[in-house]
C-alpha cells in the first residue's frame, strides 16, 4: 500500500522536470497539486469509512439485544474512528509529499502527529463514556461512582498523551521526559492535588460503601440536605429538597463528617424522636377522685386498677400512715401520663410495634421536665413521616390537662404585663 502512496505523489515532478520546468518551479508545482490530491483522497476516505461504520454499528445495534452498541452510536465513536483512517494516510503521505522540503515537513509531521494522539484519546473516552452509561443501566452499578474511575483512567492516558505530545513537538527522548517529570513530580502533585484527593476518596467511598448514587445525605458545612445525583472525581452533587443543587468535593466526603440516611430508608421504619416540657409546679400525686377520673380513659383502665391494687396491698402490708401522701407508694400524674402515652403509641397504626417504643422522661431543665417519645414510624416518606409525627404530638399536648399537667409556654409579652401592672 505505501509503494502505490510514494507512486502517487511522486509521478508528478519528473513529468514537470521534463517539461523543461526548474527543479524549485516543478517542487513547488508538484507540492501544490499533490496537496490537493491529498486533501480530495482523505476526504474521500473519510467520508467513505465514515458511511460504513457508522451505518454498519448503526445497523449492528439495532439487531443487537445489548446496549452498548447503541451507546456507541450515541457517543459518535464511528465517527470518531471515521476521522482517524484518512488521519494515518495523511500521516504516511506527509513526508513523501514534503521530501523536497525539509523544515516543513517536520513541522506538518508534527502537527498531524498530535492530532492522531489527541484523536486516538477521544475515541477512547468516547468508549469509555459508552461503558459509564452502559454499567449505569445495571442496578449493581447504578450507584456507584463510575465517572470517578473513568475519570482517573483518562487522566493518566492524557498524561500519557501529553508525554508523546511533548515528546514529538520537542523531539525529546521520552526517558529523558519522563526523568523531567520526574524532577517536577512535587509541582505536579501540588497542581494534580484535589485530583489525587478525590481519587482516593473516590476509592474510599466506592470500597466502603459510604455514598450512593440516590442516597440522601445531610452536610451542614456545605448546606447539603438532599439527594446525591452525581459522584465524579473532583465533585459530588446533591439535589437538595428545594431543588437548588449543592457541589460538595469528593475528598471532604473522607475528611469531614456527614449523615447518609441511607440505612434510614432501608430499615422497617423512621425514628420519631421528640418532646414535650412539663411544667414543673403540675406534678403531683394522685388521689382517690383523680384515679376515678383517669379510670373513665380506656387505655389506662385496667392499668390503673392492677397499679392500685398492688400499691394498697403494698401500704397495707407494710402498714404506712397514709394520712400524707408522700408516705408509701403512690401513682403520680405524670407516671400515669407517661404510661398511656406508651398505650396510645402501641394502638397507633403509623407506629411498628416491632421497633423500639418508648416515652421517657429526660433530665430536668430550667424550662421543665422534658417528657420524651421515641418510636418509629411506618412511612418514612418525608410528608407523611412529618403528619404521622404532628399527629401523636397533637393529641399528647391536648391529652396533657386531662392529667392536671401544664405544658411549659414562655409568657408572651401581654401577660407579662398584665401580670406586672397586678
Amino acid at each position: 500500500m505505501f509503494k502505490y502512496i510514494e507512486t502517487l505523489f511522486t509521478f508528478l515532478y519528473p513529468i514537470f522536470r521534463k517539461w523543461g520546468l526548474g527543479s524549485s518551479v516543478a517542487s513547488y508545482l508538484s507540492l501544490v497539486l499533490n496537496l490537493a490530491f491529498l486533501y480530495v483522497i482523505s476526504y474521500a476516505i473519510y467520508v467513505v469509512f465514515r458511511l460504513i461504520l457508522v451505518t454498519v454499528l448503526a445497523v449492528l445495534a439495532k439487531k443487537t439485544n445489548t446496549k452498548f452498541d447503541d451507546l456507541l452510536v450515541s457517543n459518535k465513536t464511528a465517527k470518531y474512528i471515521a476521522h482517524l483512517i484518512p488521519l494515518l494516510f495523511i500521516y504516511k503521505s506527509v513526508p513523501i509529499i514534503l521530501e523536497r522540503f525539509e523544515y516543513w515537513e517536520g513541522i506538518f509531521g508534527k502537527v498531524v502527529s498530535i492530532y492522531i494522539v489527541v484523536l486516538v484519546l477521544w475515541i477512547i473516552r468516547t468508549i469509555f463514556n459508552a461503558l459509564r452509561d452502559y454499567l449505569k443501566l445495571k442496578p449493581r452499578y447504578s450507584d456507584k461512582p463510575i465517572d470517578s474511575f473513568i475519570q482517573v483512567i483518562m487522566i493518566i492516558l492524557w498524561v500519557v498523551g501529553s508525554t508523546l505530545i511533548i515528546s514529538k513537538l520537542f523531539d525529546i527522548d521520552k526517558k529523558e521526559l519522563l526523568t523531567i517529570l520526574g524532577a517536577v513530580s512535587a509541582v505536579i502533585i501540588l497542581i494534580f492535588r484535589d485530583t489525587i484527593l478525590g481519587f482516593v476518596s473516590s476509592v474510599q467511598v466506592s470500597i466502603n460503601d459510604m455514598v450512593r448514587i440516590g442516597d440522601w445525605i445531610t452536610m451542614d458545612k456545605f448546606g447539603a440536605d438532599g439527594d446525591v445525583i452525581e459522584i465524579n472525581l473532583a465533585t459530588v452533587k446533591v439535589r437538595n429538597f428545594d431543588n437548588t443543587i449543592t457541589t460538595i468535593p469528593t475528598y471532604s466526603l473522607s475528611s469531614d463528617s456527614f449523615q447518609n440516611w441511607r440505612g434510614m430508608l432501608n430499615s422497617d421504619g423512621r425514628r420519631i424522636k421528640r418532646h414535650i416540657l412539663i411544667k414543673t409546679s403540675s406534678i403531683r400525686f394522685l388521689n382517690e377522685n383523680d384515679l376515678f377520673e383517669l379510670k373513665k380513659i380506656q387505655l389506662i383502665t385496667t392499668y390503673l386498677a392492677a397499679r392500685k391494687q398492688e400499691i394498697d396491698q403494698f401500704n397495707l402490708q407494710n402498714g404506712i400512715d397514709k394520712s400524707l401522701p408522700i408516705n408509701g407508694r403512690n401513682l403520680t400524674n405524670l407516671g400515669v401520663f407517661r404510661k398511656y402515652i406508651t398505650e396510645y403509641l402501641s394502638h397507633y397504626p403509623g407506629v411498628n410495634k416491632d421497633m423500639l417504643l418508648l416515652c421517657r422522661q429526660l433530665q430536668s431543665t430550667a424550662h421543665g421536665v422534658p417528657l420524651e417519645v421515641y418510636v418509629f414510624s411506618y412511612d418514612k416518606r418525608f410528608e407523611n413521616y412529618e403528619y404521622i409525627m404532628a399527629d401523636i404530638f397533637d393529641h399528647i399536648i391536648a391529652a396533657a390537662p386531662y392529667f392536671g399537667l401544664e405544658l411549659f409556654e414562655t409568657m408572651s409579652e401581654n401577660k407579662l404585663g398584665s401580670f406586672t401592672k397586678k
